[in-house]
């Protein structure tokens, strides 16, 4: 997705591309969805739901929706600005915050050994956004911008594990519903901020990328929360580290991008850092059925 988001043709800004490719996502989601309903299966649409718990989905959804769509805003943003390989291994800082996040939102407290490795997750993503100096002085806004994506995104998740986990709700539901309001949140953005015409995102150069990138992302969302199901925001987001390392390959085919020998460096240690955090996570849950936990929970 990082080197899709920096193909996209010249002339194009951020919020546009994540615009336009969130109106994909919808059109994307939208089958699943429908079919789910067609089958059967309500999910949150179920009668014996009680109102209360339909409001509080209602504005998780809510809530949760603007987050997602700034995120993919600062996403898009952060590749062009950060670099697509700094970017995609300060993304990687994720399963950090989603450590944070459990611990104020959950009091899910860590061991010292995950607080061992988190500490080095922090140092090595200090050392990546001083560009390899230490110097305060070297870490760019848009580095920053880079962290918020991850920072959003744990938020998010954890609030919506939390829904996936107690309601009947289904992963292609809070799909839809996630690219639905993040759709509408940055159209409304976009409109007001840019003053633009809409039909300049049906140009042919435009349409194509952020229909692959659309249909990438939504694929990836839908995986994603059957994967939340089951497992810990931080563990889920621990388990895909290796993506940078396919991004650095990528972006050095297709988008000529030079790879500093810091920011192999830092992805080793960023990669190490986490699957130590997965390994310590998956022997203190110690749960060998969580799919039979959700569905007692559920009920």
């Amino acid at each position: 997705m990082p080197v899709i988001a920096n193909s996209r043709p010249d002339g194009s800004n951020a919020l546009e591309f994540a615009f336009a490719l969130s109106v994909w996502q919808s059109i994307f989601a939208l089958p699943m969805f429908l079919h789910e309903l067609s089958s059967g299966k309500k999910g949150i649409f179920n009668r014996s739901l009680a109102r209360k718990d339909l409001v509080r989905v209602a504005l998780v959804n809510l809530a949760t929706g603007m987050m997602f769509g700034l995120a993919t805003w600062c996403y898009i943003l952060s590749m062009e600005r950060a670099g697509t390989v700094s970017a995609s291994i300060a993304i990687q800082a994720y399963p950090l915050f989603a450590i944070i996040m459990e611990v104020l939102l959950l009091h899910r407290w860590k061991t010292v050994l995950e607080t061992v490795f988190t500490l080095i997750l922090v140092l090595a993503l200090y050392y990546l956004g001083t560009c390899g100096t230490w110097r305060l002085q070297g870490i760019s806004m848009w580095f920053i911008a880079a962290l918020g994506v991850p920072v959003l995104w744990s938020i998010a998740h954890v609030l919506i594990r939390q829904e996936l986990m107690y309601t009947p709700i289904t992963p292609a539901q809070v799909t839809f519903f996630r690219v639905i309001l993040s759709t509408l949140f940055l159209g409304g953005i976009f409109v007001v901020k840019a003053q633009a015409d809409v039909s300049s995102l049906l140009r042919a150069e435009l349409v194509w990328p952020a229909m692959v990138m659309g249909l990438f992302y939504y694929t990836e969302l839908l995986v994603w929360f059957h994967a939340m199901q089951h497992i810990d925001v931080s563990l889920a987001s621990a388990i895909t580290t290796p993506w940078p390392a396919v991004t650095m390959v990528l972006a050095a085919i297709f988008l000529n991008e030079r790879i500093e020998t810091y920011q192999v460096a830092v992805f080793c240690v960023v990669g190490t850092s986490v699957y130590a955090l997965l390994l310590a996570d998956s022997k203190k849950l110690g749960i060998k059925n969580p799919d039979s936990t959700r569905h007692s929970r559920v009920r």
